[in-house]
């Protein structure tokens, strides 16, 4: 045991499991607001496009880039200060910065107000997920982590099944404007909840030491990942994957539209059922299969990622090929699934591979590369090869934009075969480290 760190049982703090759960829970309703607030202009994507008259590329990029470089690069520094502050109280102040952008975007009249908008949107977002992956590893010990970060990722399924659902409904019955408001002014209420009702564990609670060290600089922790080939694998599999997950979650409705003539409500109902339903099962089982299956082989954690989305790599491919609209929604279901399986097994390892100080560091390092590529460029990707491909596909340009955008998640089930090679080796020399 090192001198930076003491026994758990001396750190004077104990919860119950009922609180456990209910720390879980009230961040899995955040993370259900990150997302819905972040994805209910996807489903509003086609009236905000003729209202405000913007191009699929201006779309992309409002979705995209512009949302995603404020959201990873500052996710960075404010996880630093989450290695070393309150990190209940950074995602509070977060989250009512990130709602209150939200209902203000629906006062935009220009693509330049709704562009500053979802910069102060992306900004608040940026210190919501790695103090919370800090705050459950700290509250779960590592052979309930995958499960315990699989729930709370049930909050991107959760999300987006709202999103869709009320946005969708709200703009049939009184424009897309209000939809913003309706969605945004909650997470107001939400953050003082949160702010005064979940406590601040101790670094390492769950561990067998709590440390009392200094956390170390940002490119200690950058340098300490970038020499783990797990750790590698692992974000570059769920940044491809995570990039054709981006560009379908935002274009699948414009899609449905476009190509199969639907109207915005069935679209947002459709998809907010099988998002929110087979989404939530992959994002749920994910977690869960790979602490049952790491006890008997630890390489699972990583493979459970990748068998599953190589079976369904040919669903997902087809679901923008077919003409029937019904058979495309029921092909959705597959990719739907194995498409967020990624969440729990991820996150768990980047917290069990890095050393205790390093983790809400390390979750915005993960993240940063993750959302500046496949949020960034994922949305950026599809508009920007759907105007390339409109002159000579019309509106079925679209359609061949998501199915080039498809073949990344194949590329990065690959990746997570490789991590499941290095991840035991990895574990050891974590382990070993913490011991000495």
């Amino acid at each position: 045991m090192t001198d930076a760190t003491k026994p758990a049982e001396e750190s004077g703090f104990a919860v119950t499991d009922g609180y456990r759960r209910y720390v879980l829970g009230i961040l899995l309703v955040v993370y259900t607001f990150n997302y819905l607030d972040r994805q209910i202009l996807s489903i509003l994507l086609e009236p905000i496009k003729h209202d405000l008259g913007l191009s699929d590329t201006a779309l992309g990029f409002l979705t995209g880039i512009v949302f995603a470089l404020f959201y990873a690069t500052l996710g960075v520094p404010i996880a630093m200060l989450a290695d070393r502050a309150n990190r209940t109280k950074i995602i509070a102040i977060s989250l009512a910065i990130w709602s209150g952008m939200t209902a203000l975007s629906g006062t935009a009249t220009s693509f330049f107000q709704l562009a500053m908008f979802r910069i102060g949107v992306g900004v608040g977002e940026a210190g919501g997920s790695p103090p919370a992956h800090s705050l459950l590893a700290d509250y779960f010990p590592p052979e309930k982590r995958s499960t315990a970060l699989g729930i709370y990722s049930l909050g991107v399924p959760f999300g987006i099944l709202f999103g869709f659902m009320i946005g969708s409904q709200i703009y049939e019955l009184i424009g897309w404007r209000a939809a913003f408001y309706v969605v945004g002014v909650p997470g107001i209420i939400l953050a003082l909840v949160l702010w005064f009702t979940v406590k601040e564990p101790p670094r390492g609670h769950t561990e067998v030491a709590v440390s009392d060290g200094d956390a170390p600089a940002l490119m200690s922790v950058v340098r300490y990942i970038m020499g783990r080939p797990t750790l590698r694998h692992v974000i570059a599999g769920s940044t491809l994957i995570a990039f054709t997950g981006y560009g379908f979650v935002t274009w699948a409705a414009a899609f449905l539209i476009r190509t199969h003539g639907m109207t915005v409500g069935e679209v947002g109902m459709s998809l907010a059922l099988i998002i929110g339903i087979f989404g939530g099962l992959g994002t749920f089982f994910g977690g869960y299969l790979a602490d049952k299956l790491q006890a008997r082989d630890a390489r699972w954690q990583s493979w459970v990622v990748a068998v599953p989305s190589l079976v369904t790599a040919i669903p997902a491919i087809a679901m923008y090929l077919v003409d029937s609209k019904n058979i495309a929604l029921v092909l959705f279901t597959m990719p739907a699934i194995t498409g967020s399986l990624f969440l729990g097994p991820s996150l768990a390892m980047v917290q069990n591979l890095v050393h205790l100080r390093m983790r809400a560091v390390a979750s915005a390092f993960y993240l940063f590369i993750l959302n500046l590529i496949a949020m960034g460029g994922g949305p950026q990707f599809v508009g920007l090869v759907s105007d390339l491909l409109e002159p000579s596909y019309g509106s079925d340009s679209l359609r061949y934009a998501l199915l080039l955008s498809s073949l990344f998640a194949i590329w990065g089930a690959i990746h997570y075969i490789l991590a499941g090679r290095t991840l035991v080796a990895d574990r050891k020399m974590i382990t070993d480290s913490e011991d000495s």
